[in-house]
């Protein structure tokens, strides 16, 4: 872990650490059971496919800027500015600068989103109640930890640009670790932010297909993330097979509609256009309505739904909230242990082709 940091992570408003006071029960496991083979096979599969961060090619070079230019002379600028029509008359200089931005921003939440997930992880290994879940659970805290240092070096070696934490996504994981109820720390980070991850991570592959080091890193990481959300699935739906309250599934029901939301809303990239000096009601709206972030959000919630489904979350109301966020289509696709893939809207394909450059050989599709 000996690595140059070109840039320090920025420092949210709140400080350099939060601490909040988290209340659950730790249950130790005396019977030792081990009759769920679903999660010991996760728990086997986790253990034989480890991987070290100093396996990766930490010597390749990653110029952003001369990556992002390279772009432009295969004419994704001007392909951009026909297509996406952003307010006023950018050059490429601006396009090339947006572009460093809007990775350096989607990355840097990956990277305080991985810190969530080792947190809370931490936490289902004391609140589990089967022991099977524990090692898996404790499997997975290993995975996040690899995860945080990956980010962290790849933005402050790397990229030597990056963001603070998005103050919503700082709330929703704050809400995850305090949860009093153990499945809702599981709901919150298995189901909602490491089912957001995935689509996420399989963009950014999409995005980055002349960027080797990132290409290698995400690949990894999805492996990992994959299992994770398949242990939430797995887990949620045997404990809610036998049904919850009225009140348990209405917080259930509120929880997911608000974390929908919230994990929504850390697309629409604010921090960017304000560092860019464009935060204006121009932008805000330009930025709502591109095709780009609408088939980044699809691709991203495309197996959140069908996974709630499974789990018996999509009930009639958070059905109503998804149609109102234009995502309900994705309720009869398959969910994490049908298919792990990710298919990539078609609009986002288009939008990308264009920011990438028709020429670009180096284009994949997820």
């Amino acid at each position: 872990m000996d690595y140059i940091q070109r840039n320090p992570i920025p420092l949210p408003e709140m400080g350099a650490t939060t601490t909040i006071k988290s209340t659950i029960e730790t249950v130790f496991d005396w019977e030792y059971d081990l009759k769920k083979k679903n999660l010991l096979n996760l728990y086997e599969k986790g253990k034989a496919l480890n991987w070290n961060a100093t396996e990766l090619p930490w010597d390749t070079e990653v110029d952003m800027e001369k990556i992002q230019r390279h772009r432009m002379k295969l004419g994704a600028g001007k392909i951009m500015r026909a297509t996406l029509a952003p307010p006023g008359n950018v050059d490429d200089d601006f396009l090339v600068q947006m572009g460093i931005e809007q990775n350096a921003y989607m990355l840097s939440q990956f990277l305080h989103g991985e810190q969530g997930a080792l947190v809370a992880t931490a936490k289902l290994v004391q609140a589990c109640p089967d022991e099977e879940a524990k090692f898996y659970a404790a499997s997975q805290v290993l995975d996040e930890a690899r995860h945080v240092e990956v980010y962290h070096r790849y933005l402050t070696e790397k990229l030597g640009t990056s963001y603070p934490i998005l103050p919503s996504l700082a709330n929703l994981l704050n809400d995850v670790i305090e949860a009093s109820d153990w499945d809702m720390t599981f709901l919150g980070m298995q189901i909602m932010v490491e089912g957001i991850a995935l689509g996420a991570f399989a963009f950014v592959k999409m995005a980055n297909a002349d960027e080797p080091l990132i290409l290698e890193i995400t690949e990894r990481i999805m492996q990992d993330e994959s299992r994770h959300v398949a242990f939430g699935v797995l887990t949620l739906e045997e404990m809610y097979k036998d049904g919850l309250t009225s009140n348990e599934m209405r917080e259930r029901e509120e929880f997911v509609i608000e974390a929908s939301h919230i994990l929504k809303e850390r697309l629409n990239s604010d921090q960017i256009l304000e560092r860019m000096g464009i935060n204006t009601p121009e932008w805000r709206e330009w930025q709502q309505r591109s095709p780009y972030l609408r088939g980044i959000t699809h691709m991203i919630f495309s197996k959140v739904v069908p996974n709630l489904k499974r789990i018996g979350l999509l009930t009639p109301r958070v059905r109503k909230a998804y149609e109102q966020m234009d995502l309900i289509q994705f309720e009869h696709g398959k969910d994490s242990l049908e298919d792990a893939t990710i298919a990539a809207p078609h609009e986002l394909v288009q939008s990308l082709t264009s920011v990438m450059g028709e020429n670009n050989n180096g284009y994949q599709r997820i």
